[in-house]
């Protein structure tokens, strides 16, 4: 089984184009979908007591971890060795399940691929990309998010120029579904 790494910095179409691989029959794994469920699962005493402000009654409040870490280096850092090896247990079991139930490829869907160090693991890297402002105009419609919120996330990122210079393929986001849609297929063709 080939596995793929799908990566794209905050804004870029990932999400949309991990669904467009399942929708073509691509099993695909979340990291961010992971993480809530690490959330309210087996990290939830871990998270709550290395970050109390953050644990309210329905579990860890992901925004109010946020606030605690995005600007601190030396909290970020705590949550990852918390956060991580649980997402990486979770990505090993679902590719196991993957390739026990034949799949030829499998993608792996991680934002922070790259800055992980994960993508030496992947067959192939795909980023997906759209212009600055396409990117900025998308993240700043979210509910909750700010200019100054969008540009810490951004610190936190490689650029995007540096990722698509990484990629073995990259997916322009900035058109319209259907035009990712015709990317992926294309890739799927080739990798098949």
């Amino acid at each position: 089984m080939r596995v793929i790494g799908l990566t794209g910095s905050i804004g870029m179409g990932k999400s949309a184009t991990a669904e467009i691989f399942r929708s073509l029959g691509v099993p695909v794994h979340d990291s961010d979908r992971a993480v809530h469920e690490i959330y309210a699962g087996s990290a939830s005493a871990l998270v709550a007591a290395a970050f109390p402000a953050a644990a309210g009654p329905d579990g860890i409040d992901r925004r109010k971890l946020g606030d605690l870490v995005l600007n601190n280096p030396v909290e970020m850092k705590k949550l990852e060795g918390l956060v991580h090896p649980l997402v990486a247990a979770h990505r090993t079991a679902f590719l196991e399940r993957a390739k026990a139930q034949g799949a030829q490829l499998a993608v792996c869907d991680v934002p922070l691929l790259f800055e992980t160090g994960l993508d030496r693991d992947m067959d192939a890297v795909v980023v997906v990309s759209a212009p600055f402002q396409v990117q900025k105009a998308r993240v700043l419609a979210r509910p909750g998010m700010t200019e100054a919120r969008f540009n810490a996330i951004l610190q936190k990122q490689w650029p995007d120029e540096n990722k698509r210079r990484h990629a073995h393929v990259v997916i322009d986001t900035s058109r319209s579904l259907e035009d990712a849609r015709r990317q992926i297929t294309t890739l799927l063709r080739a990798l098949i």
